[in-house]
């Protein structure tokens, strides 16, 4: 399964090519997205996780939105398996 393109970013709005929702905030992975409640969370990523994922051999990437989904959409376009969290109002 590839990942999907985050198709458009804008404030408080996201969009995930294949999916029918307009996000705010959202999870995507390959074969997938969903809504994502950072309220569950947190929007600071522990390096407690980043230190575990790093572990297990998954290259982390910690960034602003706008960054983040243009590296994520470039790692996409290269058919790189990859997932990300995205909080588009900050």
């Amino acid at each position: 399964m590839s990942s999907p393109e985050i198709a458009f970013l804008s404030w408080g709005q996201m969009k995930v090519q294949g999916c029918t929702v307009t996000y705010k905030d959202c999870k995507v992975w390959p074969g997938g997205s969903r809504t994502w409640d950072w309220r569950e969370t947190g929007t600071e990523v522990p390096p407690s996780t980043v230190e575990y994922l790093r572990k297990q051999g998954i290259d982390v990437r910690v960034l602003q939105t706008e960054q983040a989904v243009k590296e994520y959409n470039a790692l996409v376009a290269q058919g790189v398996r990859v997932g990300g969290v995205f909080h588009s109002t900050c």
